[in-house]
């Protein structure tokens, strides 16, 4: 018996990097997963963990209902939403380009919220739900070339916060991970230069990997390990932001 073990979860960005890492986690602490992503590949990943997958566009209103549909029909509910997809680009705030700005946010920042209206009038009605949010250390401390990103993960951030004084009282607990930098797919669109400076940069002098940072989604979903979490942003982040 894991400490996950009856639980439900649904968790996007699931196809690869955190999110896989995550959905690995939580089946392997005896939770139901349901994988989501917009890559139809994730599919493939949730039949090696012998779960249900749903492909959906997380930054499009009606494909978040319909993937949240799929995946209440696969668990009989959800008690527990996972944020983990998104997109990350390089550009200066001068030369940025509009469109650039707009993906980013939408992605990054609106689909969050799309999915959490999605599933809280399920979990209030049960007095029961973890949300768990996946920012970045960016949020906080910001990076060059990057400002629409940090924007995007200190809406979540923000969103976060807001949304635990909200539903807290009902039973539903909501924080976020903020992660520094992590081997993942994600990063493969940043210059091999940056990853070089920002690994100089770091107490540990190394970026970290997704199996290090997914037992913190765990803790955060669980009980009695999660239940006095409200609103916190936790760091798994090579040293690089000391709150």
């Amino acid at each position: 018996m894991g400490v996950l073990a009856g639980r439900t979860a649904l968790v996007t960005g699931a196809a690869s990097g955190i999110g896989l890492a995550i959905a690995r986690h939580f089946a392997a602490a005896g939770a139901r997963v349901v994988l989501a992503d917009r890559d139809p590949s994730v599919r493939d990943r949730a039949a090696g963990l012998g779960a249900a997958a749903t492909v959906f566009d997380a930054s499009d209103e009606a494909g978040v209902e319909q993937g949240v549909a799929e995946a209440t029909a696969a668990l009989g509910r959800i008690d527990t939403l996972v944020t983990s997809h998104g997109i990350l680009t390089e550009s200066p705030v001068a030369t940025m380009p509009l469109a650039t700005w707009r993906q980013t946010i939408e992605v990054d920042l609106t689909s969050v919220f799309l999915l959490c209206r999605a599933v809280l009038p399920g979990m209030i009605e049960r007095r029961d739900g973890r949300i768990v949010n996946v920012a970045s250390q960016l949020a906080i401390k910001g990076g060059v070339g990057l400002a629409h990103y940090a924007a995007a993960k200190a809406g979540v951030v923000a969103l976060t916060k807001s949304l635990a004084l909200e539903v807290s009282r009902h039973g539903v607990l909501v924080n976020a991970i903020a992660p520094g930098p992590i081997e993942t797919p994600l990063v493969d669109g940043i210059s091999e230069e940056w990853k070089a400076a920002k690994r100089s940069e770091l107490p540990l002098g190394r970026f970290g990997t997704v199996d290090e940072v997914a037992p913190t989604a765990v803790l955060l979903a669980s009980s009695p390990g999660g239940d006095l979490y409200v609103g916190q942003t936790l760091g798994p982040n090579s040293g690089d932001v000391m709150p």
